[in-house]
């Protein structure tokens, strides 16, 4: 951490000078004006970017695409189809169209397979899985509540302390207010006194010629 501290004087929840004087708020504005322009680069302190996807790039490539608003590919259907060559067809159309029903034929077999398997374990895991996504959405919501909680208690103490602050300031400006007109008032009696003086020492001496 930074060993130097910062003395702020600022109390954003005491002061309201910007509403007692509205040209205040027009120098500030002016100031902020002949500030220069923040950098562009992130302060050394944040993170660098976290690279999703590094080792998936099929998914890297689909994120790149939904940020870039693309539409996605059209599936391809013509695996799926089952053509049959044109009569008469050659030997190498017939195998292609045999080798094309083998893999058709296993696809569907793997697809029962699968339906299979879903209707089977499909609930629990789907059950499973969201009493997960339900846990994490509880974790993910307390933990948002207790910083909204921890912000709130900041504030509020940062509110009590300046206003705390601020009363203990006008009870020390009402009290430097007395000891300056108190100070003003003696340097006046002490001018008047002299000018008594002043006022007797001439009588004084117009008294002394008169007893000559």
């Amino acid at each position: 951490m930074d060993s130097t501290h910062e003395l702020l004087e600022s109390l954003p929840y005491y002061d309201n000078d910007l509403e007692q004087f509205p040209w205040l708020k027009e120098k500030i504005d002016r100031e902020f004006a002949r500030e220069p322009k923040p950098p562009a680069e992130l302060h050394p302190r944040v993170p660098p970017p976290y690279d999703l996807f590094v080792r998936n790039p099929l998914l890297q490539a689909e994120l790149a695409r939904i940020e870039t608003h693309k539409e996605a590919e059209q599936l391809d259907t013509l695996r799926y189809q089952l053509p049959a060559p044109a009569a008469p067809g050659t030997d190498e159309e017939w195998a292609a169209a045999l080798k094309n029903a083998h893999a058709q034929l296993e696809h569907q077999r793997m697809r029962q397979t699968n339906l299979t398997l879903l209707q089977t374990y499909g609930a629990n895991a789907w059950r499973i899985h969201n009493y997960l996504l339900e846990a994490t959405v509880k974790q993910t919501e307390g933990a948002l509540e207790a910083l909204q909680q921890l912000t709130v208690d900041v504030n509020r103490e940062r509110k009590n302390e300046q206003t705390r602050v601020g009363k203990q300031l006008n009870s020390l400006e009402t009290r430097w207010t007395e000891l300056i007109s108190n100070v003003l008032q003696i340097e006046l009696a002490n001018v008047a006194l002299d000018a008594e003086v002043n006022q007797l020492n001439a009588k004084e001496a117009e008294l002394a010629e008169l007893s000559k």
